[in-house]
């Protein structure tokens, strides 16, 4: 092993702790010049009951407050957690917003501090996937709060099916006259992003996108034979040299050693249960569905008029089961 891997918390920690490299990356995958970054504290205790929720990784650029969570580890929760990641990214922010004074009517020589919540900032989560893809194709995809219309839009097969066109320029107006009102920031809500990043489609997909460098470049480093030469081509890209720099194995602690031989069984552990799950849930789908074909067939030969013994005979169902599908035919 030539460099640790980049994919560990710890070392994405280690490499992303450099503000130039940290906003290199987000000014690449996001497609935008930063004029203004800022880093953030990481952990944060939000009950009382001393839960802690802890990011990755957390700055603020441009008004724009960011996260990058790396999710190395099968999770089956994600869709939940990171939405409270980010909503509590977003109550985080009340720690620093500005109050202002307001006269009470009752008391009209009394001036009550409130806080203004206009001064709350758009939240982007990035959720760096390293093996699961959610079954999706994309190198990432992203969701945002977007009015109920919109999506009502484009889920009403029956409008999309008909080819009257008029009626689909017609709908879509509706919808984007509530999408571009911006009343009252109503538009702080699409600003709002959750988006998941999928390491295996990217280096897949080869978009030669400016982001794919930096997926590419941890997937080599997830190889625990990897040589210096896998990492020639980026010699010449001085953050990437930091980054090599930060991760070679010969100035690696023991306790970082260490540290990767844990992680390294914890995933060979966490694969194992989930490829058990995966083929658990392969062979319970064949049976379910050879079960439903079966009382399909069942169905069909009651409807033409066969006995239950017969249909008995013909599908892998008991005679118990047919004669609740025959009763229920009868009602």
């Amino acid at each position: 092993m030539f460099l640790a891997p980049l994919n560990y918390n710890r070392f994405f920690q280690k490499v992303f702790s450099d503000e130039k490299i940290a906003k290199k990356f987000l000014e690449d995958f996001l497609e935008v010049e930063i004029e203004s970054f800022e880093f953030l504290k990481e952990k944060h205790k939000i009950t009382d009951d001393a839960q802690i929720v802890e990011f990755d990784f957390r700055c603020m650029i441009q008004g724009n407050y960011v996260i990058i969570d790396m999710q190395q580890w099968y999770k089956p929760d994600i869709t939940q957690r990171f939405y409270v990641y980010h909503a509590v990214s977003t109550g985080l922010q009340l720690e620093k917003l500005p109050k202002k004074g307001i006269v009470e009517s009752s008391k009209p020589k009394k001036v009550r501090k409130i806080k203004d919540y206009r001064n709350i900032q758009p939240v982007i989560t990035l959720i760096w996937m390293v093996d699961d893809t959610l079954r999706f194709d994309e190198d990432f995809v992203g969701f945002t709060m977007t009015p109920e219309i919109a999506l009502e839009f484009i889920k009403n097969h029956e409008l999309w099916r008909k080819k009257a066109i008029e009626e689909l320029v017609m709908e879509r107006e509706k919808a984007l006259k509530i999408v571009e009102n911006n009343t009252k920031d109503l538009d702080f809500l699409p600003k709002n992003r959750l988006i998941f990043m999928f390491q295996k489609n990217i280096v897949k997909n080869k978009k030669l996108a400016q982001y794919e460098r930096w997926f590419e470049f941890a997937e080599k480093t997830r190889n625990e034979n990897n040589t210096e030469d896998d990492f020639n081509e980026y010699s010449q890209d001085e953050l990437f040299n930091e980054m090599i720099r930060r991760l070679k194995k010969e100035d690696l602690t023991e306790d970082d050693i260490k540290y990767i031989e844990n992680e390294k069984s914890t995933w060979e552990m966490v694969s194992l249960y989930e490829k058990g799950n995966f083929d658990l849930g392969k062979k319970e789908g064949k049976v379910e569905g050879k079960r439903e074909r079966e009382i399909e067939i069942a169905k069909n030969m009651l409807k033409n008029g066969a006995t239950i013994d017969l249909v008995v005979k013909s599908t892998g169902l008991s005679k118990e089961q047919i004669t609740k599908l025959a009763k229920s035919k009868k009602t």
